[in-house]
């Protein structure tokens, strides 16, 4: 059994999403992202990088397909039956979305009406062909799990809470050895330690740290250098525990700060302040957007700010920690309790040369939000 969740939580979940199916009209759901698969019944690999499907029928049976280096994972790490995991043959010239058919063929459900999951890292545009051509009726309801994923349960929310934990945990450790002549190098290594020692995981995506230049890039890069004596330091993070994220954002100050670079911290504050205020269930996600750019805006910082300020967290698999949807302009998807975000007020002056960002997690209760993160939003200099 995995260790995340009891048998009571899993089975919550996959009646659940039996129901969805069934008012959907299906006979049967492939499930190709591994969010899904793991969120359903606890399997946890990396294996979606190649040909894998958890088959969920109407009638509530799970079978997954997958290949044998995964068949032990499959076994230690999910509540799927050991008779219903089945192996794909690999050798030159062999077809993965033809088994599934014949896998289908078996439990009678190839002629039936069948969704699947394209939206997903779990598919790539190559599998996605061979599965259309097996199964020309495939119909893509690549929204229905993830609809049901959204409102975390409380079994969720501590695992939230741990990782949020873990964040703050490697910020400490950031913060520690952030001065003057520190190597960026260090500096990640000592936040990612914090994490591992915290009993996390790796988190979704890369941990993002830049400096000088740098810390004006939304995205990791390779290379690692010293910080001056006078410089910034933009990192974005993540604790993990369970596959589940709290992501926090945050500029250090290296040296004196500008009156530049306190005006747009100021900025930072004021918009994540704003967007906390405009988080409330039955209220569009756009809300809360036009609220971070209204305040940027006001500052005069509408060169600087994104197109977007934060997005969903939950249980998620690499290549990115995003669990969507997103906080963009016009985002009419309504606010639930239950819900965790994101917020990231970013801030990039290319004409300045200045970076500043503020952002943390929060939990969306039945009248505004809870910050999951033990750190004040304060400006940070070292």
């Amino acid at each position: 059994m995995p260790f995340h969740f009891g048998t009571t939580e899993f089975a919550t979940r996959q009646s659940t999403a039996r129901e969805a199916l069934q008012s959907e009209g299906l006979d049967a759901l492939l499930i190709f992202a591994p969010e899904s698969q793991y969120w359903l019944c606890g399997y946890d690999t990396f294996g979606y990088a190649m040909f894998q499907c958890l088959v969920l029928s109407a009638t509530g049976d799970l079978h997954m397909l997958t290949r044998l280096p995964d068949l032990r994972q499959a076994q230690q790490s999910s509540t799927l039956l050991h008779d219903h995991i089945h192996v794909w043959a690999e050798h030159e010239g062999a077809n993965p979305a033809n088994a599934l058919r014949d896998l289908l063929t078996d439990l009678g459900l190839a002629n039936k009406s069948l969704g699947y999951e394209s939206r997903t890292a779990g598919l790539t545009d190559f599998n996605g062909r061979l599965l259309r051509a097996a199964l020309p009726e495939l119909r893509d309801t690549s929204d229905l799990i993830p609809a049901l994923r959204r409102v975390k349960s409380p079994a969720e929310i501590a695992m939230h809470r741990r990782a949020a934990a873990l964040s703050d945990d490697a910020l400490d450790a950031a913060l520690d050895i952030t001065r003057a002549g520190a190597f960026e190098g260090d500096i990640l290594a000592a936040m990612q330690g914090a994490v591992f020692r915290g009993g996390g995981d790796y988190s979704g995506n890369e941990f993002i740290l830049g400096s000088g230049d740098s810390a004006l890039l939304c995205r990791s890069h390779s290379g690692r250098r010293h910080l001056d004596v006078n410089d910034q330091l933009t990192i974005e993070w993540s604790g993990a525990y369970a596959r589940y994220h709290a992501a926090m954002m945050r500029t250090l100050v290296i040296g004196p700060p500008t009156a530049a670079q306190t005006a747009m911290f100021e900025a930072c504050h004021e918009a994540i302040v704003a967007c906390e205020t405009s988080i409330r269930p039955g209220a569009p996600m756009g809300d809360v957007y036009e609220e971070h750019a209204q305040v940027f805006d006001s500052h005069g910082l509408n060169h600087a700010r994104l197109q977007a300020c934060g997005y969903g967290m939950g249980a998620v698999f690499p290549p990115i920690w995003v669990d969507f949807p997103m906080f963009y302009e016009g985002n009419p998807m309504i606010m639930q309790a239950g819900q965790v975000f994101f917020l990231h007020m970013i801030l990039m002056d290319s004409d300045a040369g200045h970076a500043m960002c503020l952002g943390h997690s929060v939990l969306v209760g039945e009248t505004g939000v809870e910050r999951l993160s033990r750190h004040d939003p304060q400006m940070l200099i070292r």
